[in-house]
Order: C-alpha cells, then structure tokens, then sequence
C-alpha cells in the first residue's frame, strides 16, 4: 500500500455539479502531488436520496475528467457487514445506546440531544443508536482551516450511529469505510468540517488509527449559499470538460496552463501544485451560475 491514500466519496443523489467537481479534483491533486493513491467511493447508505443511475453517471464524469481511481470503486451498500461489526463494539464497550428520541423531540432543548433522552426508549420500539460523546472536546489540525476545536456536547450532543430502520449513519459508515480502506489522508468539502471530531471521537471508540484532515472551500452561489444539488447545481459537461476543469483549478488557486488536452492539463496541474495557494476564503464560483 502507498504511504499516501485518498479518496473522493460521493453520494449518488444527483449528477456531479461543480463544488463537487472542485472538492474531487483537490483530492486528487494532493494525492498525485504526493506520489501517492487515490480511491473512489459511492456513499449510497442513505438510500432515500440515491437516485438510480446517479452513481454510474458520476464515475463517468470524473472518467471524462481524468479523475480515474487506482483501485476498485466501492459501494457502502455492499458493506453493511461492515458498519454492523463497528456498531456491536460500540453497543458492547457501552458507548452506544437505543434512542426512542424524534427531531420533534429534541426542539425543546435546542435539536442537540443531551446526555439523558427526552424520550424513554423500551425493548421492541423502534429506534435508533447514538453515541455518548460525554464532556468531550476534541480539537484537530486542518491542512487548509488550521486548528479546529469543537465541543461536543455542547455543539453537537449525543449524536446517531444506527438509523431507525437499521441503515448506518453517515458518521459511522465514513469512518469505518476509510479505515477498512486505508485511507491516510482526507480531502473534502468545508461543509464536513465539523464532523470531523465526531468522526476522531468514533475512531478513538473503535480503536482506530488517525488520519490527516485537509478541508477545501466551499463553491458558493451569487447568494453565498453553497451550490449543492439539492439546491439547483447544475451538472458540468461532460463532452466539453476543460472549462469546467479550468474554472476548478482557478478555484482551487492552482496555475492553470494556456492550452492543453485534459490529461496535458491535469499532468501540468500535479507538478505545479501548491497547497498553500488553496485558502480559507475564496470569492463565489459565478460562471458556473450562469443559465
């Protein structure tokens, strides 16, 4: 295994926009800058928001990129064996416990859930697990955001691991899958910043390595929201990728080469790579607002 692996993992509710686009790129660019490997991963756990054929269609898009993983593409549908196994421990070592509490429920005291539920729980209802996470505050060195410290039980509360219905939460999936698949490095979006001590705290539970973090900027719209697909952005173009591939260099602060095919681009990209022009703050994406 090479000293360096990282991984792009989306979830397959919609085509590939481009804050996606932005937050795979970096991810391989860093991976690539370190000599190192790159992996693709479909967060499909949430099954309500897979679509079918998003998956399929964005593993061609990052194809038609250049972004091709160097190794197998996993699915989290496939690895409920998996979650289940870190879910036991959890239960076992005490850490997780069956919670009847709604997000109705939980309105009363701020949607944070305390060390004790609002709700009772009793065998045979339906509910699901959360993590006791205690008066713990866990601080981390971000690569991009420098150091981050979050509270726990004040910011975030007792937080879920098991779905009702049985299906894992994205808490515990991520941090099960980059274990299991080695992963050294993470590169993702802003948004997932402070889920990162929950993920370190889970990691601690299940008695698992670290990891580095390196969190990229967000692409905004022109109303500073975060371009998402659930709020309208738009899928980039496969048949014509450099501008979209361009525009996401410049994003990212990186040097971007006069004229070139995309793997020209791509391979200029890597060896001019500079981390430290990838900042905290950068203007909203609005070319790629446009209709």
């Amino acid at each position: 295994m090479s000293a360096y692996r990282g991984r792009f993992a989306p979830s397959p509710s919609g085509p590939l926009h481009f804050g996606s686009l932005v937050a795979a790129l970096a991810s391989w660019l860093v991976a690539r800058a370190a000599g190192g490997e790159w992996l693709v991963r479909i967060e499909d756990v949430d099954r309500a928001r897979t679509l079918d054929g998003a998956s399929g269609r964005i593993i061609a898009t990052l194809r038609a990129f250049g972004l091709e993983p160097d190794g197998p593409i996993v699915r989290q549908s496939e690895r409920s064996d998996l979650y289940e196994a870190a879910l036991t421990r959890l239960r076992d070592s005490g850490v997780a416990y069956a919670c009847a509490c709604s997000r109705a429920d939980l309105v009363a005291v701020g949607g944070i859930h305390p060390p004790t539920c609002v709700r009772r729980w009793e065998p045979g209802v339906a509910g699901a697990w959360r993590v006791r996470v205690g008066a713990t505050s866990i601080g981390f060195d971000d690569r991009v955001f420098g150091h981050t410290r979050q509270d726990l039980r004040r910011d975030v509360g007792d937080f879920v691991v098991q779905r009702v219905g049985g299906d894992p939460a994205y808490q515990l999936a991520v941090v099960v899958d980059d274990a299991e698949q080695g992963i050294t490095d993470v590169v993702r979006g802003a948004d997932l910043l402070d889920s990162t001590p929950r993920q370190i705290l889970l990691r601690r539970f299940l008695g698992l390595s670290g990891t580095t973090w390196m969190h990229v900027p967000l692409v905004l719209d022109a109303q500073g929201r975060k371009l998402s697909k659930s709020e309208g952005g738009r899928a980039i173009d496969d048949a014509d990728p450099l501008p979209a591939l361009r525009e996401a260099l410049a994003f990212l602060g990186q040097t971007i080469p006069a004229r070139g095919t995309v793997s020209r681009i791509l391979d200029a990209a890597v060896r001019a790579f500079d981390l430290q022009r990838i900042t905290p703050h950068r203007h909203a994406h609005a070319a790629m607002q446009k209709d």
